[in-house]
């Protein structure tokens, strides 16, 4: 057999170059056949006793990895086996069951895609059509100066209060002339905004905004990763919507998305891991990865379990990695290199109907709540609730206080509910003390009941409201942040592992946020395997502005290939 091994240099190899093969020498009488009772391949011949061996390894069944499978599932690659230390597949794309009974995803995710080839694999593992999804239109507005405000907030303007407008317009003008004078690129995203949007927007909403979301300041991140993630401000509209009061919506990628109608984001990669050999996956917290050997090619297992592989295909976060492989300076958490945020996800089953309309997702810049982005969650799919006739008691009021007598008791719905994501790092401080609420909520994280005060502030609930259901996580790997130093460690560390046949991808493996939605991180995945099996170029991972400004049709999962 011949497994092509890629590039000679990550990033730089052109069409031209010839790649690099290592021939694997494998006799038919050495080729395992059997599997032991875990369902991994037993040693093969030429292998240390006891250490097992597997052609491409995969560790860790989000997106990334799941993609990875797949696509070696797909083109009859046989030799393969994914890991992961959770007990089941989805990763940051799982989504938790409170004990009442709703759901709530790790963050705001819905799916909008860049590729064929992610379409198709999700319709194949929840359904194809609207008896299994829920197509909507964003309704999203900024919750700011006690009114909301269409978003994107840089296009409505005109919502604002006359001072702000005026503000906001002056700036707009100023940052024309800037740019139009500009010798250089911005050094920042602090530089990009007052160069695209002026200090008037700059200071109302983007500076603090993107502070509660990164928890870094803008001058620490760098602006090559926008994209199609901020939008920009057209002058002379902008000045046209205020003078015609006017509101502009529907921008961006995912002004239509498409969301479950069962089981949260985490049912789609549930369903793309029943799409697998079950023999191929393992699952469980023996299945932690403690160690990697990255001259002998081998890894060792929370258990002590080694197995040695031909090629990793890994989405342990890149600092972890480096620390791995002897390379720990450049793990640092600092903007200077491989900074990340951690989220804190807070979620609010409550009694009653929705008074929010068909509002999708919401975002608060100002200092009166800790949360930074809002999901009516129940607003996504009916079943993230439960049934209106299960009867279910009210553990406290909507300010964290006590339950008054007439309303304790088990009672039936309607309800509805709000998912909360609040970012957290070593630039951003969260009190995490334990408080006890009031009735039966028990004890939480101070965060919580900061989000319970939070969502009075901004008039998402009231106090004599009745909540019936909370739920919090904390979720250490939030965001990698794409700091002003992020580049330099990517271009020292991905290669640095890939001359050891090491393949770090996904949301914090490869640390690219341009490309860390749940398609792009599926297709890094796909794209790596590609890379490791043909040496193909990895688009996703090479040129983000390339993938993201077009439908990719180039890979389709629904037509089977060999290797």
């Amino acid at each position: 057999d011949w497994l092509c091994w890629g590039a000679r240099e990550q990033n730089k190899i052109s069409e031209s170059e010839d790649l690099i093969r290592i021939r694997i020498t494998c006799h038919p009488q050495s080729r395992p056949t059997a599997r032991d009772k875990r369902g991994t391949r037993a040693a093969m011949g030429g292998g240390a006793e006891g250490v097992e061996e597997v052609g491409v390894l995969v560790v860790g069944a989000g997106p990334t990895g799941l993609g990875a499978a797949t696509r070696l599932n797909q083109l009859g690659y046989e030799d393969w086996l994914l890991i992961d230390k959770f007990d089941e597949p989805g990763g940051l794309a799982c989504t938790d069951i409170t004990p009442e009974g709703f759901l709530f995803d790790m963050g705001g995710h819905v799916i909008f895609s860049h590729y064929q080839y992610f379409d198709e694999l999700i319709d194949s593992a929840v359904g194809v059509g609207d008896e299994h999804w829920n197509t909507m239109q964003r309704i999203s507005y900024v919750w700011i100066k006690n009114r909301w405000v269409a978003y994107p907030f840089q296009n409505n303007i005109s919502a604002l209060p006359k001072e702000d407008q005026i503000t906001c317009l002056e700036g707009l003008v100023e940052a024309k002339v800037r740019c139009a004078t500009a010798q250089e690129k911005p050094k920042n995203f602090d530089e990009w905004i007052l160069r695209v949007m002026g200090d008037g927007i700059a200071d109302i909403f983007m500076r603090p905004y993107n502070y509660k979301v990164w928890a870094v300041p803008t001058p620490d991140m760098q602006c090559a990763w926008l994209g199609e993630r901020v939008a920009t401000v057209n002058v002379s509209k902008a000045i046209a919507n205020v003078l015609h009061n006017r509101e502009e919506g529907n921008w961006g990628p995912n002004a239509i998305f498409r969301f479950p109608k069962e089981g949260g984001t985490g049912a789609i990669w549930k369903g793309v891991g029943r799409l697998l050999p079950k023999d191929k996956q393992q699952y469980g917290p023996k299945m932690e990865v403690v160690a990697v050997d990255k001259d002998d090619q081998v890894i060792t297992l929370k258990d002590g379990r080694k197995i040695r592989y031909k090629a990793l295909l890994s989405t342990i976060p890149l600092d972890i990695m480096c620390k791995f492989t002897g390379k720990p300076e450049l793990a640092a958490n600092t903007t200077d290199g491989l900074f990340h945020s951690s989220s804190h996800i807070i979620g609010l089953g409550i009694r009653g109907k929705c008074p929010h309309g068909l509002k999708c997702w919401l975002y608060f810049p100002e200092d009166d709540c800790p949360f930074y982005r809002v999901t009516i969650f129940s607003n996504y799919a009916e079943k993230n609730c439960p049934e209106g006739s299960k009867k279910l008691p009210t553990l406290c009021m909507g300010d964290g206080s006590d339950v008054p007598d007439n309303l304790k008791g088990d009672r039936e719905g309607p309800w509805w509910s709000l998912m909360f994501e609040v970012s957290e790092s070593e630039k951003k401080f969260v009190n995490q003390d334990m408080v006890k609420l009031g009735g039966t909520a028990g004890t939480w994280s101070d965060v919580v009941r900061d989000t319970i005060m939070g969502a009075i502030n901004t008039k998402l609930t009231d106090a004599g409201c009745e909540i019936v259901s909370i739920y919090h996580r904390r979720l250490f790997y939030g965001y990698p942040t794409p700091s002003v130093g992020r580049n330099n460690v990517l271009d020292e560390a991905l290669p640095h592992l890939r001359k050891h046949n090491i393949w770090n991808r996904g949301r914090f493996g490869s640390w690219k946020y341009e490309v860390a939605n749940q398609d792009h991180s599926c297709m890094l995945g796909v794209e790596a395997v590609d890379n490791i099996l043909t040496g193909a170029r990895e688009m996703t991972l090479e040129y983000p502005d390339i993938v993201n400004k077009k439908k990719n049709h180039e890979l389709l999962y629904m037509k089977k290939g060999t290797v």
